[in-house]
């Protein structure tokens, strides 16, 4: 394969192996440290809370088969009012189940997730993941992810309610979303990037809602990465379902963005997070900074994690 200059210029230049030393598995979340924490703790003004994860079920799921196996929430009963007793008007338990892939709802990628030229993050051999999951750099090994969020709104910040189907974001937008937000990145904070792309799951669930959800749709390019390694980011997300930009830049290379970001600079990800209730409260007061509560499950070797993140402004 003849891998794109582009690629290759952006890649040597946000590269991270060693950074933290060679065994490191958590890549940039070692920038939130205390003080990221107590900026995040700083942030919160008038306590209230935003949810920003999809609700975990069959009906509400987003998955449409555009990666085999990735399945939505399946809830099933295992049990119901059954009797703990020997008494069966006295306690009683249901339980349920779940069967679900990690990342079919908002999630967060390991780094583990993907690999190229048969490396992951730091140099490690992708034949770490096995059948058994990913043996290094697993979404446990993630850890906390609480610090400060960053609401970079870059629909708002053209005027728009929703940025056009496949429209690349580049490093200027987040620039100028900064500027709209009023707000500075600091190493160790977490950035949220708002396309108004779910404007299509706000409409009733059909497969064509789906897969105008899905392609094409705006997101991050290469350029970015450039960015968000110059500003110390500890983990991105976006409200989208690639997080980068579908049609990709490039032709000759599928999701540059991810390998860059999870294999070169050891950056978490996660993508489907639900922007719109924030984009208002933040509109309204106009503090596009607050304190994000986003911990992964710590799925052992788990190759990401469904997560409800929390903004606390």
């Amino acid at each position: 394969m003849v891998v794109p200059e582009r690629f290759t210029e952006v890649a040597s230049r946000v590269n991270n192996w060693g950074r933290w030393g060679a065994d490191d598995e958590r890549g940039t979340l070692n920038l939130i440290d205390d003080q990221a924490r107590r900026r995040a703790a700083a942030s919160v003004r008038n306590g209230s809370a935003v949810a920003l994860g999809l609700p975990l079920s069959s009906e509400e799921g987003i998955q449409i088969g555009l990666v085999p196996g990735r399945a939505n929430p399946e809830l099933t009963m295992v049990a119901v009012n059954h009797p703990l007793s020997d008494d069966p008007q006295w306690i009683c338990s249901s339980e349920d189940s779940v069967t679900m892939a990690l990342q079919a709802a908002t999630h967060w990628d390991a780094l583990a997730h993907v690999s190229y030229a048969q490396r992951l993050y730091n140099g490690r051999s992708a034949t770490s993941v096995t059948g058994a999951g990913a043996a290094w750099g697993g979404i446990d090994k993630a850890g906390i992810v609480v610090t400060r969020g960053l609401l970079l709104d870059v629909a708002r910040a053209k005027g728009l309610d929703h940025l056009p189907p496949g429209y690349p974001i580049s490093a200027e937008d987040l620039d100028a979303a900064c500027a709209f937000g009023g707000v500075t990145v600091e190493p160790g904070d977490a950035v949220l990037v708002r396309t108004g792309q779910m404007l299509h799951l706000h409409r009733e669930r059909n497969d064509q809602a789906l897969f105008d959800y899905a392609f094409p749709a705006p997101g991050l390019t290469m350029g970015t990465a450039l960015w968000f390694h110059a500003h110390d980011v500890a983990a991105v997300a976006t409200d989208t379902l690639s997080l980068e930009v579908v049609p990709g830049e490039d032709e000759s290379i599928y999701l540059p963005v991810h390998l860059l970001h999870l294999v070169e600079m050891g950056m978490t990800q996660g993508q489907n997070f639900v922007l719109d209730r924030l984009a208002e409260a933040c509109a309204d007061d106009g503090v596009y900074s607050f304190l994000l509560d986003a911990t992964p499950l710590p799925f052992r070797r788990g190759l990401g994690s469904p997560v409800n993140p929390v903004a606390l402004k």
